[in-house]
């Protein structure tokens, strides 16, 4: 029996012991960030929190196979892996969800976590579910016809696929080949409908087969799983491919939403069970176990996050709040 180390898994996805600790590092910042904003929600500052917990893995993963401010990416709310790789701040992050005046996604005007950054390449979705989807094929046509080699990743959840704007957008991109990913992050329940009363097949990534463009169903616990399935869409869309469907199998930990209460339709034995799958420990034990990583080395790097975070909600707590009248103004910086 041949056993894969983690340094021949880095190798075959092109990627160094320095991009390990790199990745390990955005999925702790992802995790204690979102776990601070969930805090500020319960305690009363923050009124409204989409958590990330549990899909950390499949959002750094495949942000980690874009270039940031070249490439165009579509978030959905659920995203925050996805905006701290591609360059916003947890500065920015925590504007947005205190709703002050700098914050770069709305000026503090939109729902939290409805992501925008202009500088980026970070385009606000609205918070109907999946009408991103035609925008990122639209987007992806304009860099086509401006002649430039920008791709356009566009994310979602399983139950936007659900919705006409998934299929009308992944057909017209298709059918013009344009230099699109599509990645959905299936955590097998479109708020509280579970997978099996949203479709009748398996698979998201089945759907690609009626467009005529490649469907790919990859672990969205495994980070370099994901970016290695990233990296070969995106590299196959800059190329002058096509589109490519990805599908990321993945779970969320806690609730929906800051409002809901997942405990009416998921059975706790099945959250246990995910929760054994938890990306984070997952790679952590990767790393310790490869020598890239030690026990000091990580409660240090986890304290040095944590700093991190309180300087900037210290810094976001002390900025205005948006006028009632006027116009806003949008951080551009």
């Amino acid at each position: 029996m041949v056993t894969t180390t983690l340094s021949d898994r880095l190798a075959d996805v092109g990627l160094a012991d320095a991009d390990a600790r790199t990745l390990y590092r955005w999925l702790l910042l992802t995790r204690a960030l979102d776990e601070r904003i969930w805090r500020l929600n319960r305690q009363g500052q923050v009124p409204f929190a989409i958590p990330a917990r549990g899909q950390e893995a499949a959002q750094v993963g495949s942000a980690y196979a874009l270039r940031p401010g070249h490439d165009v990416a579509l978030p959905y709310p659920r995203d925050l892996g996805v905006v701290l790789v591609l360059g916003m701040t947890p500065l920015e992050v925590l504007l947005s969800a205190l709703a002050r005046a700098d914050d770069p996604s709305s000026a503090g005007r939109q729902l939290p976590m409805h992501w925008g950054h202009a500088r980026l390449g970070i385009v606000s979705s609205s918070s109907p579910v999946g009408t991103q989807i035609p925008h990122a094929a639209g987007i992806a046509l304009a860099a086509r016809l401006r002649g430039a080699d920008s791709v356009t990743c566009c994310f979602f959840g399983d139950g936007a696929t659900s919705k006409s704007d998934f299929h009308e957008g992944v057909s017209f991109a298709a059918i013009h080949r344009l230099p699109i990913v599509f990645f959905c992050q299936n955590n097998g329940y479109a708020t509280s409908v579970p997978l099996s009363l949203q479709m009748a097949i398996p698979n998201v990534a089945d759907y690609a087969s009626a467009y005529g463009i490649p469907g790919l169903v990859v672990d969205g616990n495994d980070v370099l799983a994901v970016y290695a399935a990233t990296r070969e869409a995106v590299h196959r869309a800059r190329s002058g491919d096509g589109p490519t469907l990805l599908e990321a199998k993945t779970y969320r930990l806690l609730p929906h939403t800051s409002d809901d209460d997942d405990r009416r339709y998921r059975d706790p034995a099945e959250v246990a069970t995910w929760e054994a799958r938890d990306p984070l420990p997952r790679f952590r034990a990767d790393l310790l176990a490869a020598g890239l990583l030690d026990e000091p080395s990580d409660a240090e790097l986890l304290a040095e996050i944590h700093a991190e975070i309180d300087e900037a909600l210290t810094q976001a707590e002390a900025t205005a709040t948006p006028m009632p009248d006027g116009e806003p103004s949008l951080a551009r910086t």
